[in-house]
């Protein structure tokens, strides 16, 4: 007679790593399109107040920033400790520079959105309003009417 029993051989097969790289490839390409790149090198120091009403901005494509604030420490030996203002990349030197960057920033819009645009203003909390002033003044000038002010959200405890 024949002895039929059970053969152990071991445990678990092994797991297939066959699909491992489509996996890795499919996550790398989902980040790759959900990332953002930071387009504007700040070259100010923006540390933007506290507030506790605060709204988040629907349509990012439609604002331009303005930064004031003190250069950072790597900017202070060209720039000095004054607050400064920067646009997109570059540090202003006129007051009169805020109009020419609005205006290129309406021409590189669609003609239907240039009634929506706005300007947010990113101010460090340690800049005097003077200079603040100053660049609504500019903004007025401009006719950029609307105007946000960025700020942090401030934890109640």
């Amino acid at each position: 007679m024949a002895k039929f029993g059970r053969k152990n051989k071991g445990g678990t097969p092994a797991i297939s790593t066959a699909s491992l790289p489509d996996i890795v490839f499919m996550l790398l390409f989902f980040f790759m399109v959900s990332t953002t790149m930071r387009e504007v090198e700040l070259k100010i120091r923006v540390h933007t107040p506290e507030a506790t009403e605060i709204k988040k901005l629907e349509k990012k494509s439609l604002i331009s920033y303005i930064y004031i604030g003190q250069p950072t420490k790597s900017y202070i030996g060209k720039y000095g400790t004054e607050p400064r203002i920067q646009l997109n990349d570059v540090i202003a030197t006129d007051l009169e520079e805020i109009g020419q960057y609005i205006t290129s920033e309406r021409e590189k819009m669609d003609e239907a959105d240039v009634p929506l645009m706005m300007t947010s203003l990113k101010i460090d909390d340690k800049t005097k309003m003077g200079i603040v002033v100053d660049v609504k003044q500019q903004l007025r000038k401009s006719q950029a009417l609307k105007i946000n002010y960025s700020t942090r959200k401030k934890l109640v405890k």
